[in-house]
């Protein structure tokens, strides 16, 4: 295959020896690469090399101006705005949530050489017509919406002129200057100049080539396949038959470089795969079978990205027999660990309050993989603020705080110094950052790392600079959103070689570009072409009457792009995703369709790739029991079996073993609102406070009430107790503090009222108990253990009291067979309640042995005392609340064959579903 590159110069060189006065212009530096290596293969003698430009560079150098770099061109347009009109004006921050619409269109209307004057007059009259004001009489904000409209044209003005004065230009106002400069560039050039591969160009482009083509000797090559020429509703010719109708210079003349491909034999694949990822992983799996198959069809090839996003995940997803690729297109800085690590510290610093920082961010801040680089370097562990942090609850953290439990160290120091809001000061803080992180050992040997940090170094310098003659970033919440700003226009460049290995590149870098072998993928509607975006201030029926491009010129320049790929392409793989994405892009691109309906392409295969889907089989988690953890089993049987172990066992055996057995708990926290359990523990503590004084007296109305005073005092301390520094004066944990308060009055009301019809006196509270127990065939020491919240005397029966701060009911407590205790998790209640009476019976040894266990459900209050008891059916209303020692004795014989099968080497442990 012969590249429309090597038509070109083959053809240039036949009629101009002299290359030294030649100037190629092209539509992309990318392509002036590939132009220099074809113009050496070509040349058999030694000669001058000819001058070779992008459009852009070649407009700057007709227009004598430089071209500012987008942040300097926002603050000049906010500066602009500023000295215009006496209205209210917003703040930069504010500004630049739009400042970058208002440069597009400021770039769109120089580009296009359209009149300012008049065309902002008209959108400020549409304005006024359209602003949601019903009123004859306008208000302040209406008049200031306005004057905003009414201003553009001073704001236009005034942009262009400070640009002017310093020799600068956005994008648009050089492609202004060059056309009204091109008259004295022309005057200083003999030169012959050659332009190639041009399709979608603007007022100022176009007048500017028509004028060199008409004035000098001068030449235009066409890269376009006469198919499209000579269909006139195809998109890809759109732009290149308008030129030959209008254009004076090309009318009745045949249009050079023009050459038969498209229509040759090719290999096209059409593939619908799920979801971005899977494309990725796809084009891996296709580029693996194609080396492996025929690796020639892959020396001259390119991966084109509609989704430029996608280039990290393709990069991780190239096969290792690729022996060279290449990258031709920039990686967002944005996209890097370094963007979100300085991110992470400006709002850091951002949302600190008085109180100082809020626990979340500090401990993303610590646990941020460049942060952690900078610690372990220095030496400095963190664990112990962290364990602090968590352990004590706090919520928000000082810098005393921070510098009582971090070393002192000047590196770390820079992460936590108070920059009191101040840009400069922060900024100052990042480089100081920069430097530390780079004399790590680590990023030494990282070449990519160091490349990024060196682009954050300049791009802060950047930031300072401009801090330093504006003053309109005078805060944090300002230089977050610059940077932002920056960070979404700014790559990090790859240095590699175009000419080798398989290029991967956007659409725009494959301009004038041809390769054997193509892949493209996302060629959805919304990527390929972008669809109906209009990010812009002028409404869409004036662009159209000015000349400005809409979404239906953008449609086209991505048309002419993707069959321009396909025309000396011989084998073609075009990709899309099957699952619409309202973020991402639609259905299937109407490139594909259009592609699919053309009657000259019937071989065309098409079908949609999925991943294999591998069922995943949940399997049921089992540990076997080996000699060390049958010695654990002892170990855990000798300190104890508490009730609550048991149920966890009953629960879900696998738990029993994490939790009880290898003591694997949760992971410490903080709490920013009360924990259930943290929540039962203060009430525990708080009844226990209360009632410790009562004990072994008839508890009285008036006993009770001379307690209720010291309900809040005493909650107030077992809340600092267990809480912690736990905040508790607002929000959730206020709620709890009042809600535990209404509990325990509640509770002791209801002790009041049942004072009225019975006796109750309190025997003891919180009573640890520790009984052994001989289990038939087991010849190691077995332990039962438990506290009981409460033990009273009921109108003369005792009762074991267990307090529950969830939700428990009756139907938890009451058993009609035995077995049922250690099969149904449902029941743990009722098995707790009976381990506590066994526990008692086996303290208090009777031979007529008749007490009563039940729980006190602070959620369930309605429902009384719920007593544990037997009946003879489900249905029955005949309970049986007494616990004797023929109750203890059946019990017992559960509790012994529970534990036998827990103690039982041969028996693994099962994972229950639960």
């Amino acid at each position: 295959m012969q590249s429309f590159i090597q038509d070109v110069v083959l053809d240039v060189l036949k009629n101009n020896p002299d290359t030294g006065k030649v100037v190629f212009i092209l539509p992309s530096k990318r392509a002036g690469v590939f132009l220099k290596k074809i113009l050496s293969k070509s040349l058999t003698q030694t000669v001058l090399a000819p001058e070779i430009y992008s459009i852009e560079d070649f407009i700057e150098k007709v227009s004598n101006l430089v071209t500012a770099n987008t942040t300097t061109q926002l603050f000049e347009l906010y500066n602009a705005y500023l000295k215009v009109g006496d209205y209210e004006k917003e703040s930069f921050d504010s500004f630049l949530k739009w400042g970058q619409i208002l440069l597009q269109d400021f770039n769109e209307i120089d580009r296009y050489l359209v009149d300012a004057s008049t065309l902002y007059q008209n959108v400020a009259a549409i304005q006024e017509v359209n602003h949601w004001s019903l009123n004859p009489d306008k208000s302040e904000m209406i008049e200031n919406y306005l004057h905003f409209w009414r201003y553009l044209e001073d704001i236009y003005k005034q942009f262009n002129g400070r640009l002017l004065e310093q020799g600068l230009g956005h994008q648009g106002l050089i492609y202004k200057t060059s056309v009204a400069e091109l008259p004295n560039y022309l005057e200083n050039t003999n030169k012959k100049h050659i332009f190639l591969g041009f399709n979608a160009l603007n007022t100022a482009e176009s007048i500017l080539i028509q004028t060199i083509l008409e004035k000098t000797d001068a030449n235009i090559y066409w890269d376009i396949d006469p198919y499209f020429l000579q269909d006139n509703i195809h998109d890809a010719g759109f732009f290149i038959r308008n030129y030959q109708s209008t254009w004076n210079v090309l009318k009745g003349k045949p249009l050079a470089g023009l050459t038969n491909y498209y229509n040759t034999e090719k290999h096209i694949e059409i593939i619908g795969v799920p979801k971005n990822i899977s494309q990725v992983n796809y084009v891996g799996d296709l580029l693996y079978k194609i080396q492996n198959d025929s690796p020639d069809a892959l020396r001259n090839a390119a991966i084109v990205l509609g989704n430029e996003e996608l280039l990290n995940p393709l990069l991780n997803s190239i096969p290792d027999n690729i022996p060279a690729t290449n990258i031709t297109m920039g990686q967002k800085l944005a996209s890097t660990t370094l963007a979100s690590f300085f991110t992470n510290l400006i709002e850091f610093h951002e949302q600190k309050t008085e109180k100082g920082w809020f626990y979340k961010h500090l401990l993303n801040l610590l646990t941020h993989s460049y942060a952690v680089l900078l610690f372990d370097a220095n030496e400095v562990s963190t664990d112990s603020l962290i364990s602090k942090i968590k352990t004590n609850n706090w919520s928000y953290i000082t810098n005393t705080q921070i510098r009582e439990l971090l070393p002192e160290n000047a590196a770390i120091n820079l992460l936590f110094e108070d920059v009191k809001n101040n840009p400069n000061r922060l900024i100052d803080n990042f480089l100081a950052l920069i430097e530390a992180i780079r004399v790590i050992d680590v990023v030494k040997e990282n070449s990519l790392l160091l490349e990024q940090l060196y682009k954050f170094f300049t791009l802060f310098n950047q930031l300072k600079d401009l801090c330093n003659s504006f003053k309109y970033i005078n805060n944090l919440k300002s230089l977050k959103h610059l940077f932002s700003q920056l960070l979404s226009s700014e790559t990090l460049d790859f240095q590699g070689n175009p000419i080798e290995g398989i290029q991967i590149m956007g659409m725009l870098e494959s301009r004038l570009l041809d390769f054997e072998t193509i892949i493209i993928t996302s060629v959805n509607e919304g990527v390929l072409p972008s669809g109906k975006s209009n990010n812009s201030f002028i409404p869409y029926d004036l662009k159209i009457k000015n000349g400005l491009p809409t979404y239906k010129e953008k449609d086209a320049v991505y048309t002419y792009h993707f069959y321009r790929l396909l025309q000396r392409a011989k084998n073609v793989y075009i990709l899309y995703n099957t699952e619409p994405d309202a973020l991402e892009g639609g259905e299937r691109s109407r490139l594909i369709t259009q592609l699919l309906t053309d009657d000259n392409r019937t071989n065309i295969k098409s079908f949609i790739a999925t991943p294999t889907i591998q069922p995943i089989t949940k399997e049921i988690e089992q540990v076997e029991k080996s000699i060390s953890l049958v010695d654990l089993i002892k170990d855990k049987a000798r300190k104890g079996f508490s009730p609550s172990s048991l149920s966890n066992y009953i629960r879900n055996p696998i738990d029993f073993y994490k939790q009880n057995l290898l003591n694997i708990n949760e992971v410490l926290q903080v709490e920013e609102t009360l924990a259930p359990n943290t929540f039962g523990t203060i009430v525990h503590d708080s009844l226990e406070e209360l009632y410790t004084p009562l004990i072994g007296k008839p508890l009285t109305a008036d006993l009770l009430n001379g307690i209720r005073k010291g309900i809040p005092t005493i909650v107030a301390q077992n809340f600092e107790k267990t809480f912690k520094d736990g905040n508790i004066s607002s929000g959730k944990n206020y709620i709890s503090f009042h809600v535990i308060l209404k509990y325990i009055q509640t509770f002791i009301d209801v002790e009041v009222k049942e004072l009225a019809d019975h006796s109750i006196s309190i025997v003891a509270l919180e009573q640890a108990l520790s009984v052994p127990l001989e289990v038939a065939g087991l010849d190691f020491p077995i332990i039962l253990k438990g506290k009981l919240d409460r033990v009273d005397e009921y109108d003369g029966i005792t009762r074991i009291i267990d307090y529950k701060t969830g939700k428990v009911e009756r139907r938890n407590v009451e058993i009609v067979e035995w077995d049922i205790l250690t099969e149904e998790y449902q029941f743990s209640k009722a098995f707790q309640l009976l381990c506590y009476g066994l526990m008692y019976s086996k303290t208090h040894p009777t031979e007529n042995l008749s007490i009563q266990a039940g729980i006190i459900s602070l959620k369930n209050f309605a429902e009384g005392t719920l007593l544990f008891a037997q009946k003879e059916s489900a249905r029955s209303t005949s309970k049986n609340h007494i616990i004797t020692n023929e109750v203890i004795s059946d019990f017992e014989q559960i509790l012994g064959q529970l534990i036998t099968e827990i103690c039982n080497a041969d028996i693994p442990f099962t994972e229950k579903e639960v």
